[in-house]
């Protein structure tokens, strides 16, 4: 095979002397040209933590690029912060950046020419938008995961970035002081790093090395862990042996590996937003995937990570205990996983998981003996205000069922000033609508909204449902991603304050106690609301997204 099977293009030839002329001004040779040519995909941006060290890291995958026969080439893209956006308008742009994202690798690869790609990632929404322009481009490549962050340590203790939302709600409802917030606020992020717990990040991180993207062990090595900069050398190596032995993306992202990647996410107690990002990378490789398939593998798996947001411990924690390696070794004992799928290494997730070391006396991932849940946390939830189905996490510890007066507020900014302003009472059914994909636009994560309910001390009286999104660091019983969403005309947007909403999760039901004929009844009288946005990104993002039940992706409307 000829490595240059798409640079070569661009590199050779008498026609080309214009192009390597343009190389060779910044430096590159004839030699260099002569190899293939490998994107690095960068998602380093100065603005948060997450993403912070990925030049570092990037600088090393360009070594080991070279080290293995191949010439980098490194380009960025743009990230977006949940954390520091939460909130605010700005929390809009998240979503929306998993499509620039995305697109932005897509065209550059295409445009360049890249024979193989190396994707750096760290902030939520870059490691599902590496994965859904892999599975766009099905060139080699793979995904490395910056790393989880350290935990901070406040009074002792372990905290994380979920501490701070929550300490808001604390100190709203005047359980803690303003300095007691601020000393809090100083130590909860130590350094660089994703968000430490089994959030969004930490979830996709663990997807990428179960759906084989990723090779395995080398995501979860923490940010700052001096092991960061061997493994994304190694990449170098892992990413020429694709190149060389023609391994595809596509040939990874089989419906096996999807219900593989599924049941990483209920074994860990993972991101609701995993449902969301996987049903959009199985679009993009063209993979038959439904949300009703995360009830069925949820509720064949085992919850056996005892990972915050409802369990003790940190990502770092899970690494130390043995990682993902003795996660998949567990889960494949107990006939919980597909273990022929193949992975980034040329080696099946079978044949990984061998190399897995326990950590004696480890307590963060159970035995598959004594497991923390004998189900999964993901629950999708139907019924007349969600027909399309819509998501919820349950660890063990949330309530099963809810019965309780709706709380309607049409954006989060109304419904935390509710939470914030002591105008919530136990037994509420909080419902935030007009914030879904094309509705907000963008689907906010709501966990200013969750983290100041359970700050309040009434995460265990009060539900909420949106057809918004939650961060992963969401507990409680919350159901997110309601579809239709309100914005598209779904039934959420015939609720009306008082009405009585009903949760039962064993029956798997969200239903308001009204008539389908008081339904129409009401959507009768309803008009689409006005775009916030008329022009811009936004505006065109608005136009072309598909709902929550589709992965929320852009499609042309042909």
């Amino acid at each position: 095979m000829n490595l240059k099977h798409r640079s070569r293009e661009i590199t050779d030839g008498r026609d080309r002397a214009p192009s390597r002329a343009m190389f060779k001004a910044i430096g590159f040779t004839d030699a260099d040209l002569r190899k293939p040519l490998i994107g690095v995909a960068n998602t380093w941006i100065e603005t948060m933590p997450c993403n912070f060290h990925l030049r570092r890291l990037s600088a090393k995958v360009k070594d080991g690029i070279r080290e293995a026969g191949g010439t980098p080439m490194e380009f960025n893209t743009i990230a977006i912060s949940d954390g520091e956006t939460m909130g605010t308008e700005g929390m809009r742009a998240s979503l929306v950046s998993r499509e620039l994202i995305a697109d932005s690798i897509e065209l550059v690869c295409r445009g360049q020419l890249f024979d193989a790609v190396v994707c750096v990632v760290g902030c939520d929404k870059t490691i599902p938008a590496a994965a859904m322009a892999l599975a766009r481009l099905n060139l080699p490549g793979l995904v490395l995961y910056g790393g989880t962050i350290a935990p901070g340590s406040y009074r002792g203790k372990d905290v994380t970035i979920q501490d701070v939302f929550e300490a808001v709600g604390a100190n709203a409802a005047g359980k803690i002081t303003d300095q007691e917030l601020h000393e809090l606020e100083n130590v909860a992020c130590p350094g660089a790093g994703a968000c430490g717990g089994q959030y969004t990040a930490n979830t996709m991180s663990t997807v990428m090395e179960m759906l084989g993207l990723s090779p395995m062990g080398f995501n979860s090595v923490p940010a700052m862990d001096p092991q960061k900069d061997q493994i994304a050398f190694d990449c170098g190596k892992v990413v020429l042996n694709l190149l060389q032995r023609e391994i595809r993306p596509r040939d990874i992202l089989t419906r096996a590996a999807f219900e593989n990647g599924i049941a990483a996410v209920a074994a860990t107690g993972g991101s609701t937003n995993a449902v969301l990002h996987l049903l959009a990378i199985a679009r993009e490789a063209g993979v038959e995937l439904q949300i009703d398939d995360f009830q069925t593998v949820s509720e064949r798996t085992p919850l056996l990570a005892d990972l915050k947001p409802s369990g003790r411990f940190v990502a770092t924690d899970m690494h130390r205990a043995g990682g993902v390696r003795l996660l998949t070794r567990r889960l494949l004992r107990g006939k919980h996983l597909h273990p022929k799928t193949l992975t980034v290494t040329g080696l099946s997730i079978s044949a990984e998981s061998e190399r897995a070391m326990e950590t004696p006396g480890q307590e963060v991932i159970a035995p598959l003996e004594k497991p923390l849940k004998k189900t999964g946390g993901l629950v999708i939830l139907k019924g007349n205000i969600a027909p399309e189905g819509c998501v919820a996490k349950i660890s063990g510890h949330e309530r099963l069922q809810h019965r309780g007066p709706a709380r309607v507020f049409e954006s989060e900014e109304d419904a935390m000033a509710a939470v914030t302003g002591k105008k919530i009472r136990a037994g509420d059914v909080v419902v935030i609508r007009n914030e879904g994909p094309k509705g907000g636009p963008g689907m906010r994560e709501m966990l200013s909204v969750t983290g100041a309910i359970v700050g309040e001390g009434l995460g265990e009286t009060v539900a909420l449902l949106t057809d918004g999104r939650f961060s992963g660091a969401t507990h409680g019983l919350m159901a997110g991603h309601v579809s239709p969403e309100a914005a598209l005309g779904g039934p959420i947007a015939a609720v009306r304050d008082g009405d009585m909403i009903r949760f039962d999760v064993n029956q798997r039901k969200l239903e308001a106690e009204i008539s389908d004929e008081e339904i129409r009844r009401r959507m009768s009288a309803w008009k689409p609301p006005q775009p916030r946005y008329p022009t811009g990104v936004f505006a065109k993002y608005a136009a072309l997204v598909l709902s929550a039940s589709e992965g929320a992706i852009t499609k042309p409307q042909l």
